[in-house]
């Protein structure tokens, strides 16, 4: 395998749409899918009002990456090997006898071969590695402090009302219903939340098309969420830009499981046809679907048995683990992170951020200086690389996270956002991740800050 990536030797280009096409404005839409979920808590199942309350410093606990042990309630940063770097019950931390204490000497979580092989969900165990249900992170610290202080048992039970939160907001007749919080308020102002595309990305979009790649938007968020989305960021004719578009998609199963557990469906009126399809035959919008069905329009399409897929995607459990792994896809992984690890924003989002609304509108939480999610955070660290006290206070151990270490072993490459490659021409030849190269090699357009800063205190 070469040791370059480049966009114009694929024949197939493939874009997830939240948090990869479509930039979200993080604290904005944190505090909105926080509160859509606390108050269903609070309105629908009784919980203590006290979880709508927040201040800016709380939100420092918000942190992806991070795992919830649902049989006690306690939140872990996890090590490349599966050791427990930190962690916290409720929303306090654990020192280092508690965790020994816990989980043993060696620090071991009895669940990370599961996680970390299949990135499966569990009845035992819930990983937070995506903007969607991150500030579940927050409210879940924020139950189990409640639970503690109500000297009620913590067990898994509570997961079951966090469950009933999501789905109440993010099912997908909510947006035609207008049920929870979420979509009505996105609906009612996108502007507040989405960061519209620049020129430079739907010039590249076009780019593509034009030399002669088949370009697919695969999102699991429905079709009519899907298109006031891309209708905000990319305009009217969004659908031009695309050969396929599928939504609903249920990944990680579309990568999955086989054609028959999930088929594809047309759609009419944004409502899905019972009947599923025995095979994909033409570049359309369609609902749910498989990857091997996909894979034969791809090879019509595309005049080629095996034609090359590259796919971005900000999740790993949705997008690149099993895009990389079921499909074989080369996988760009959009890590926003990158930007709260001293990689500079792009031009372009750098502009975006000078078109929000005037600062007297914004609200308390940006004059009192709340965190963004993306950003390295006081409790929990950076993203990359966990700095930790040794036995010698002097001295200091640098760990590679778990979710690092999963970013290089299963992406082609990972840049903070679209917009940072946008202006580059196709054929630029981009450093891949390897084995045989330092785990810096494959950031774009440079590494995190942690993650060099260990590096070079190594060599």
């Amino acid at each position: 395998m070469s040791e370059f990536f480049s966009l114009s030797d694929c024949d197939v280009i493939g874009f997830d749409l939240d948090h990869t096409l479509c930039r979200y404005r993080l604290k904005e839409i944190s505090r909105l899918i926080y509160e859509s979920f606390a108050r269903f808590l609070v309105e629908h199942k009784g919980y203590d009002k006290d979880l709508l309350n927040l201040t800016p410093a709380t939100w420092d606990f918000c942190f992806k990456g991070l795992v919830v042990d649902l049989e006690d309630g306690n939140l872990l940063k996890l090590a490349e090997d599966g050791t427990i770097l930190r962690a916290s019950h409720g929303t306090n931390d654990m020192s280092t006898d508690e965790i020994i204490k816990h989980y043993g000497p060696k620090r071991e979580w009895k669940h990370f071969t599961s996680l970390n092989t299949s990135f499966t969900r569990s009845a035992k165990y819930y990983f937070y590695d995506n903007y969607f249900d991150l500030p579940g992170v927050l409210l879940c610290g924020k139950v189990v402090d409640m639970l503690n202080k109500r000297g009620n048992e913590v067990n898994s039970d509570f997961w079951k009302d966090m469950l009933a939160a999501i789905d109440h907001n993010y099912n997908t007749s909510a947006f035609k219903d207008d049920s929870g919080t979420y979509f009505p308020s996105m609906k009612r102002d996108p502007g507040h939340y989405l960061q519209p595309c620049s020129d430079s990305v739907k010039t590249w979009l076009r780019s593509m098309k034009n030399a002669g790649k088949v370009l697919l938007l695969i999102t699991s968020s429905h079709s009519d969420y899907c298109r006031l989305i891309c209708e905000y960021i990319l305009g009217q004719d969004f659908e031009e830009l695309f050969d396929v578009i599928i939504t609903n998609a249920l990944k990680p199963g579309f990568f999955s499981l086989v054609p028959q557990q999930r088929p594809f469906r047309t759609l009419v009126n944004d409502v899905e046809e019972s009947e599923g399809l025995p095979a994909l035959d033409k570049p359309g919008w369609y609902s749910q679907g498989n990857w091997p069905h996909l894979l034969e329009l791809l090879r019509t399409m595309t005049g080629k048995p095996e034609p090359k897929v590259a796919y971005f995607g900000d999740s790993m459990r949705s997008d690149v683990f099993p895009a990389s792994t079921f499909g074989k896809w080369e996988t760009v992984m959009i890590v926003e992170e990158m930007e709260g690890d001293g990689v500079p924003k792009s031009d372009a989002a750098v502009f975006n951020e000078t078109q929000v609304e005037p600062q007297e509108k914004r609200g308390k939480f940006e004059d009192q200086g709340m965190r963004s999610p993306s950003a390295v955070s006081s409790q929990w660290g950076s993203y990359f690389v966990d700095v930790q006290k040794g036995e010698d206070d002097d001295e200091e151990q640098q760990k590679v996270t778990w979710c690092c270490h999963c970013i290089h072993t299963y992406s082609t490459m990972a840049i903070p956002s679209v917009e940072h490659i946008a202006d580059l021409p196709l054929d630029y030849k981009f450093p891949r991740f390897s084995p045989d190269k330092p785990c810096t090699t494959g950031y774009y357009p440079r590494p995190p800050e942690s993650l060099l800063k260990m590096c070079e205190d190594l060599s």
